[in-house]
This record gives structure tokens, C-alpha cells and sequence, in this order.
């Protein structure tokens, strides 16, 4: 659909695994998975990667991609979105499906795009309710020093209350964020002008400069999938999330 726009944001100079986009994950470049994996919804919206780097924005036109090329002075995949968004003026929902989330299904970014539809929300991401497996994952990597994933609590109305990569205190069993948001153009561009805030940094998670300036972030619980796995955190990670893909 033309008002949904889906960006796909990948940068090579990442912190904890430099190249990332890049890793191979059964002979194909991560970056191509990811944008696979945004080419089922492409019924949706437009499908783009967001670099900074020619060498991805290379390989993405060597499969078929679009690529477009955005500052290296963006701090994360949601200044990079922000960008794009400002070169697509007829966009009025970018959906950013993170480059190392090649496990996100069709049916995740449509949750998303009819729960914006449904409720006009100018900010979504998605979630899902840990089982037994997946709690015990997050709390061994927590404890082996890895980041497993990021878990998010919620308010009664449903809005996220703070996201962490540790697992959070809750009722019951900790919900699992997923890689994957929408937005609203005003929200990207406000977000883009206001800078990041101390938890911002201190967790080292993007979403969190929405909370610390009060903008509502609407959760989207989506059912689990058997993997369990969504995205690439670590080089351990690489053989979890081939196994989970088949490749």
C-alpha cells in the first residue's frame, strides 16, 4: 500500500558484532534474510534498506533490494527511518524491520499496520508471551553476560512501560519484545529532534527515548513462534537463527 513504507535498517559499524549485516547465515548475507523476510509483506508497503555503508548498500542491489543510503552519523535504526521518512513524503506509516530480525513472519508487520489502522497510534511494536523455554533462554544468556532479547512490561491500557535486556519483573511470565516497529512520520521527526535521554543509554535500546519524552509506544502482543529465536544479538547467535531458518 502506498501510505506504508518498510524500512529496513543496517548498519555495518555495530558495537558487539561489527559486519553484522553481512554475516553469512546459509551462504546469504543476514541483510538478505531480514529483507526476504519484508518482501512477504511487500503487498503492504515498499520495501527499502537504510546504510550507511556501500558495502551493504552493494549487496542489497546484488539480490534485488533498494537500497538507500543514509547519514553514518545516525545513532540507531530509528534516526536512520526518520531520514528515509523525510525523503518519503507520501509515507504515513514506516515500518522499521531491524536487519538482524530475519525471523519477523508476514503476519507480525500486518498486526502492526492494522492495529495503526484500527487505532491510529503514532507509535507500535510488537511482543509475545515467553514460554517456559524461551524464560530460561533469556535468564541463562542474562547470566552468561549475553543480551538474549529484550523484554517490555505493560501498563493496563496496554502501552509499554519500560523496555530492558534484562528480564523484567512481571506478574507472570516475562513478555519478549520483537525487533520490529511502526511509526508515524511526526513521531520519527520528533523523535529525531529530541536526542537520546539516559536510560536511552544506559540500556543501549532506541525505543526508550519515546518513554523518556512521554510519547506512547502501543504494544502488539502477536502469538510465538516454535523457533523461539528472532534476532541476531551475538556471532553465538548465527548458528540458533540458521537452525530456525532451515538454511
Amino acid at each position: 500500500m502506498a501510505d506504508v513504507l518498510i524500512v529496513i535498517p543496517a548498519r555495518f559499524a555495530s558495537t558487539r558484532f561489527p559486519g553484522k549485516p553481512l554475516a553469512l547465515l546459509g551462504g546469504k548475507p543476514l541483510v538478505q534474510w531480514s529483507w526476504e523476510a519484508a518482501m512477504r509483506a511487500a503487498d503492504l508497503g515498499e520495501v527499502v534498506v537504510a546504510t550507511e555503508d556501500s558495502r551493504i548498500a552493494d549487496a542489497v542491489r546484488g539480490f534485488g533490494g533498494t537500497a538507500v543510503m543514509s547519514s553514518a552519523d545516525a545513532r540507531n535504526g530509528t534516526e536512520r527511518c526518520a531520514e528515509v521518512a523525510a525523503l518519503r513524503p507520501e509515507a504515513r506509516l514506516v515500518v522499521n524491520l531491524q536487519g538482524d530480525s530475519p525471523l519477523v513472519r508476514r503476519s507480525d508487520i500486518a498486526a502492526l499496520v492494522a492495529a495503526w489502522r484500527e487505532t491510529g497510534a503514532p507509535m507500535l511494536t510488537p511482543c509475545i508471551a515467553c514460554d517456559a523455554a524461551t524464560e530460561a533462554r533469556l535468564l541463562a544468556d542474562a547470566a552468561a553476560g549475553r543480551v538474549g532479547g529484550t523484554t517490555v512490561v505493560a501498563d493496563r491500557a496496554g502501552n509499554a512501560l519500560y523496555f530492558s535486556k534484562r528480564v523484567l519483573p512481571h506478574g507472570g511470565r516475562p513478555k519478549l519484545h520483537i525487533g520490529l516497529y511502526a511509526y508515524a512520520p511526526e513521531a520519527l521527526a520528533a523523535y529525531a529532534g529530541w536526542g537520546p535521554g539516559p536510560l536511552e543509554m544506559a540500556e543501549g535500546l532506541e525505543q526508550l527515548r519515546f518513554l523518556e519524552n512521554g510519547a506512547p509506544i502501543r504494544l502488539v502482543e502477536v502469538p510465538a513462534p516454535a523457533t523461539g529465536f528472532w534476532e541476531v544479538n551475538n556471532p553465538e547467535d548465527v548458528a540458533l537463527v540458521e537452525s530456525a531458518l532451515g538454511a
